[in-house]
């Protein structure tokens, strides 16, 4: 039988373990929100060191999220491999809570939507105040998100609107676009489920949502709150960043305009939600996304 002194110092270790599983718990749900009301986008990167990432999500569920990071921490590895999609798909938009910011309406078509062939890449021309950035879509990984974007541009709903948001940590760099408001809580009134790579995790295994991967320089991407709230908000990464895979990829920047956001970067921005993390010093006006 073991001795009052053997059960205090059981009963220590197991508050220890406690206590630091409930650090460690605290310390992920911090890392893994990456859009919102307060702060912003986050980055989830190995250590705490100091403020990191930004991104506000679409509508009314917004929670802002900072994380730390260290220039030494370890390479993220890539998104996982995608496994293709059937033919045609069906999305779901469900309407928010918080009606859209910017006069629109839900894509007209959400069924029977094409991954493949002709339509497996959609062509678009974004013009800003400094500069145009063309933009390749992924129909094949994300048709459900392509399909939302592509209705918002259709509508005009991202033309005057302003690029609201810019990040420039050491593992995380990006331009945060697609609020009307300009506040990071603007939305088109609804809200869609994550595509590639989340849709690619195991179920299963809830530690794979928590691992963050690249997010390579020119891929571009969905901001949310966290499932299920996709909206029109989306970043473009300027330079390669580490989030975890809780963030649809749904295409890239064609290589020639690159150099746009480059100059966005280069001008840096007014750290007004801490350092390396506010809106772009120079302002990024879009002018009109088109369908090519």
């Amino acid at each position: 039988m073991p001795s009052n002194e053997q059960r205090r110092a059981a009963a220590k270790r197991k508050l220890e373990r406690q206590l630091a599983n409930r650090a460690e718990r605290a310390r992920r749900r911090k890392q893994l929100t990456i859009a919102g009301s307060v702060l912003g986008v986050v980055v989830v990167v190995a250590a705490v060191t100091g403020v990191y990432f930004l991104t506000r999500s679409d509508d009314d569920s917004t929670t802002d999220a900072k994380d730390a990071t260290q220039s030494s921490a370890p390479a993220a590895a890539p998104p996982p491999a995608p496994v293709a999609k059937p033919a045609l798909v069906n999305c779901v938009y469900k309407d928010s809570e918080k009606p859209a910011d910017k006069p629109v309406t839900k894509p007209a078509k959400a069924e029977g939507i094409p991954t493949t062939g002709n339509d497996a890449k959609v062509s678009v021309s974004m013009e800003t105040n400094q500069g145009p950035i063309g933009l390749t879509l992924n129909n094949a990984e994300a048709p459900c998100t392509v399909n939302s974007f592509v209705s918002l541009a259709s509508q005009n709903f991202f033309d005057g609107t302003s690029c609201h948001r810019m990040t420039a940590s050491e593992g995380l760099k990006v331009l945060q676009c697609g609020d009307p408001t300009a506040s990071g809580m603007g939305g088109p009134g609804y809200a869609f489920d994550n595509e590639y790579p989340t849709d690619q995790l195991d179920p299963n295994d809830p530690m794979a949502a928590q691992q963050p991967v690249a997010y390579k320089r020119g891929v571009l991407a969905m901001a949310n709150a966290g499932p299920g709230t996709n909206g029109s908000q989306f970043f473009i990464v300027y330079g390669d960043s580490q989030l975890p895979p809780n963030y649809t990829i749904f295409g890239t920047v064609d290589e020639n305009t690159m150099g746009t956001l480059d100059k966005i970067a280069k001008a840096g921005q007014d750290d007004s939600n801490g350092p390396g993390d506010g809106k772009p010093t120079q302002p990024v006006n879009i002018e009109s996304v088109r369908i090519d």
